[in-house]
């Protein structure tokens, strides 16, 4: 819901600059909110692929765990920390809920 409200305002006020500039002798004034617009909807665009998903599932051969852990703000659930030493690739994997308190919090 907030992306959607950043990606509207991004392109209201990237529209709107290129409007008033085109309509008014404002011109080289609006450059400025204009970019500022197109840099919004870029960044909230592009964000997706900088965040990667939880996965549900353990990696394959060549993953190791970091021991890092932590609680995932927007499911609740625990997330382990794996990683692929020969890239240095980085992955979050949620436990299952069949493992119960004490396992989870080891």
């Amino acid at each position: 819901m907030l992306r959607l409200a950043v990606l509207g305002f991004g392109c209201v006020q990237f529209c709107g600059a290129v409007a008033l500039g085109l309509l008014t002798s404002a011109g080289p004034a609006m450059i400025a909110p204009a970019v500022i617009g197109a840099l919004i909807v870029l960044g909230t665009t592009l964000e997706r692929f900088r965040y990667k998903p939880l996965r549900a599932i353990r990696p394959g051969p060549g993953w190791q765990l970091t021991g890092e852990r932590f609680v995932d703000p927007e499911t609740g659930k625990i997330v382990q920390v794996w990683q692929k030493d020969s890239t240095g690739e980085r992955l979050y994997a949620t436990l299952p809920d069949s493992f119960n308190e004490e396992q989870r919090l080891q």
